[in-house]
C-alpha cells in the first residue's frame, strides 16, 4: 500500500489530503496509509525522512516499491494518472488547462505567499522573523486573492466554475494554515469568504480541515 507522509496543519499536506477526499467523494477512493511527520518536533530533519526527501519537506508519497514522489502537485498529478476517471482537473483539455491556471494562482500567489508571510513573522517551526520578506509576500497574496475575488463575481460556486478542482483544495490548505496563525486572509474579499464557507460545508473537509 502506498504511504503518504504528511502533517495535518501544514498547507501542502492539507492540499493533498483534501484532493484525496474529493477524489473519494467523486468515486475514486485511493487506498494509502497516512504517516504523520511532526514538523514542530523536527521529524522532517531525521536521516530516515531526508533519505526520502532531501529537502526535508512534506508531503511525500511512498510508492509500493519504495520509490517516492514529493512536491504536492507532482503527487496529485501522479494520482490523477492512476485514477483519471474522476479527474479533479476537468473533463476536457480546455477545462483542465483553465483549472491548472487557477491552481497555479492559488498556489504561487496564495499558499506559498501566505505560508512565507507566516514563517517570516511568527513561524510555528522556529524560522527567523524577516519583516521585509513578510511584507513582500503579503503584497503577493493580496494581489492573488484580489484576482480570484474578481473571477468569482460571475457567481461561480468554485474557483474554476461549477465543480471542485485542485485549486480549491490548494487554497483551502493555505487558509487553514492562515487561520492557525491568526492571519485573516479573507478580510477584504467577501466573495472568497463566501466560497470558503461554502467549501467548508462539504463532507470532504471532515477530518482534514481542523480550524
Amino acid at each position: 500500500m502506498m504511504k503518504l507522509h504528511v502533517f495535518a496543519i501544514a498547507p501542502n499536506g492539507a492540499k493533498v489530503r483534501l484532493y484525496l477526499a474529493e477524489k473519494a467523494h467523486a468515486g475514486s477512493k485511493i487506498e494509502l496509509e497516512e504517516i504523520t511527520v511532526n514538523l514542530v518536533e523536527g521529524q522532517q530533519k531525521s536521516l530516515a525522512f531526508l533519505a526520502m526527501n532531501p529537502f526535508g519537506k512534506i508531503p511525500v508519497l511512498e510508492l509500493d516499491d519504495g520509490r517516492v514522489i514529493y512536491e504536492s502537485l507532482a503527487i496529485i498529478e501522479y494520482l490523477e494518472e492512476l485514477y483519471p476517471e474522476t479527474s479533479l482537473w476537468g473533463p476536457d483539455p480546455e477545462s483542465r488547462g483553465y483549472a491548472r491556471q487557477i491552481e497555479r494562482i492559488a498556489d504561487a500567489q496564495g499558499l506559498i505567499a501566505i505560508a512565507r508571510e507566516i514563517h517570516s513573522t511568527n513561524s510555528p517551526i522556529g524560522l527567523p522573523a524577516n519583516p521585509e520578506v513578510a511584507k513582500y509576500h503579503r503584497q503577493l497574496w493580496e494581489t492573488g486573492m484580489g484576482h480570484l475575488e474578481e473571477m468569482l463575481q460571475d457567481g461561480r460556486p468554485y474557483l474554476a466554475g461549477e465543480r471542485v478542482t485542485v485549486g480549491d483544495c490548494t487554497l483551502q490548505g493555505a487558509l487553514q494554515f492562515a487561520r492557525f496563525a491568526d492571519l485573516d486572509v479573507l478580510k477584504n474579499f467577501p466573495r472568497l469568504r463566501s466560497w470558503c464557507d461554502r467549501f467548508r460545508q462539504r463532507p470532504t473537509v471532515e477530518g482534514v480541515i481542523f480550524s
